[in-house]
């Protein structure tokens, strides 16, 4: 179990990948084979699959735009007796950054209309994940921290019973 002072994680993984289209599944595939870990629904499962997907989507299209580069992916277990387990998933690139974040992160923003870009990539990010943080500077690229929490089983049973008794 890797340690440092902030906190305490129960297993790394480290991706580079180039950023080609083909690579996009490849990432999507890689992290929630690695998220399998922490024993998710599908439906969770489903949800890391497809914020990874965007934040490697953006990289591609618009970090790096018509060159190639390198795509970084840092995903992190954090394990816990008493309460959710959680992944934290950090996708990065040097590309060239992104000018404002808080317009950028706007529902069907998007900088290439002409290539019929919905601009919901961030909004999916951030429906899918329980959070979702982006930093850039220009000129040097950007990182995106996604983290989800992974309900234990208890959790989910004490959920279906709480419904249960509502709808009654």
């Amino acid at each position: 179990m890797k340690t440092n002072m902030k906190e305490q994680f129960e297993n790394e993984m480290k991706l580079e990948f180039i950023s080609k289209a083909a690579n996009e599944a490849f990432a999507r595939i890689t992290v929630a084979a690695f998220a399998s870990q922490l024993d998710p629904t599908i439906e969770e499962l489903a949800d890391i699959k497809t914020a990874v997907s965007e934040a490697v989507t953006n990289c591609i299209i618009h970090a790096y735009e018509n060159r190639q580069g390198i795509i970084k992916i840092n995903a992190k277990l954090k394990m816990n007796e008493e309460t959710s387990n959680e992944i934290i998933i950090e996708i990065s690139d040097n590309g060239k950054g992104i000018e404002n974040i808080d317009i950028a992160k706007e529902p069907l923003y998007t900088t290439k209309p002409n290539l019929e870009r919905s601009g919901m990539g961030f909004t999916i990010m951030e429906s899918f994940m329980d959070t979702m943080k982006v930093e850039s500077i220009v000129g040097l690229g950007t990182k995106i921290t996604l983290t989800k929490k992974i309900k234990k089983e208890k959790e989910i049973q004490e959920e279906d019973s709480f419904e249960f008794i509502t709808k009654e």
